[in-house]
Parts: C-alpha cells; structure tokens; sequence
C-alpha cells in the first residue's frame, strides 16, 4: 500500500533526501527528504478530505507533468483511498489537480472540485486563478501537517487509472530488482509509469531523481546524483 511506503520511509530515516527535482530551463533544484515529503502529502491529503469531501472509491485527476508536486499529490490521494487518474481521463475526476486555470474552471463550471497547481517552487499565489478553484500555492500550507483518513482502501480497490498502468492497491507498490536504496533515475514521458517507480524506489528504502527539460551533460548529472537505476 502507498501510505506503508511512506511510513517505511519516515521509520527508516525521515532526513535522508527522497525525491530529488531539477528543471533545467527555469534552473530550480528541489530536493525533499522524507520528513518534508510527508508533511506535503499531510496537507494535500486535509485539502482532498476536508474541502474536495473524497473519500475511498473517490477519483483524483492529475492533469500534471511528472513532478515533485505531482508526487506528493498522488501520495495524497492515496493516503485518502481515493483512485488516481492519469492521462486524458484525469479532467473528468471527481477531483482534478492541475496547472491549467482553462480546464480547472471547466471543472468546477459542472460542479466538481478543482486545485490549480503552480509548479515553481516559490510560488505564493496565482494570479490567473478562476473563481471556486482552490489557488495551490496561496492555500495549501493553512491546511494541517498531520493526517488521519476518514476510511482506509481494500487490497483489491484501483488504486492507479490512466496512461495504461492501471492497479489495484494491493498491486500498485512493485519490488523491482534493483541495488539497496537505489538512486532511481525517472523518466517523466508517462506519469503513470513515473509514479510506480517513485513507489518502487521508496519501497526499496531509496530515492528518486527527475530531470524536467533536460540540457547539457546529462551523463555527469547522473555521476554527480550516484544515480544507481533507471525507470
């Protein structure tokens, strides 16, 4: 199960780096250790629970690139119980998390819940956020740093739909054969396939890296993280 993963993690070692994020065109380098991740996941998972009213069976869209944001969102609604919904088929979620204001006020112009992402790290606010969508980065740090979900999911229940990796709970979290607490790098061209292998990684007691809009020496950015996998 998701939310096991990131109690392991926290037990193993709460300081250690987990995820690990550059974007080359904007020059930002973001780094979270288990602690700092967990305490995101705490107040995306209150958002979902308290203001979007999910709920196990309940499905979350992320309209998102591969992205730290998009990670602890996904953990988020699995700490819920709720099914994450990837690719084409996210926009039509009981709950959709994006970055486009466009579809976010389509969302709520037919009653559901919409959360505008912005990806920068420092962002505060967005300007461009249309009426009833909650704006991310002005609202999510009032929400609370500790969890408790309302229900929890069956093995059995989806846990991942979308980009065709769908999977149940009991299903989602894959032990894969790599090396002790392997540096995983991640390829972000499908978010399904993306999200598996930060599971895969975390479970593994290791960490993750992404490169969005990768330039320059790629090969000495993997020596210079000790990048032991890829996925």
């Amino acid at each position: 199960m998701p939310a096991d993963v990131l109690a392991a993690m926290l037990r193993s070692d709460p300081g250690r780096p987990r995820i690990t994020c550059y974007d080359d065109a904007s020059g930002e380098r973001i780094e979270l250790s288990a602690k700092t991740f967990a305490n995101w996941v705490a107040k995306a998972a209150n958002l979902l629970q308290d203001s979007g009213d999910v709920t196990v069976g309940n499905t979350v869209g992320l309209d998102l690139p591969a992205h730290w944001r998009t990670a602890y969102w996904a953990m988020a609604a699995w700490s819920v119980g709720c099914i994450v919904v990837v690719g084409p088929e996210a926009r039509d979620a009981d709950v959709v998390v994006t970055v486009s204001p466009d579809r976010a006020a389509e969302c709520v112009s037919d009653g559901r819940y919409a959360v505008l992402v912005t990806l920068a790290a420092l962002a505060r606010g967005n300007a461009q956020t249309p009426q009833d969508v909650l704006d991310e980065a002005k609202e999510l740090a009032g929400y609370g740093d500790r969890f408790d979900p309302w229900d929890t999911p069956e093995a059995d229940e989806p846990a991942l739909v979308g980009d065709g990796d769908d999977a149940a709970y009991a299903q989602v979290v894959v032990r894969r054969d790599w090396p002790e607490r392997p540096r995983v790098l991640v390829s972000g061209d499908r978010l399904g396939s993306a999200l598996r292998a930060f599971l895969s990684a975390w479970a593994a007691d290791g960490s993750v890296l992404l490169v969005l809009n990768p330039a320059g020496d790629q090969d000495r950015r993997r020596a210079i993280e000790n990048v032991t996998a890829t996925a």
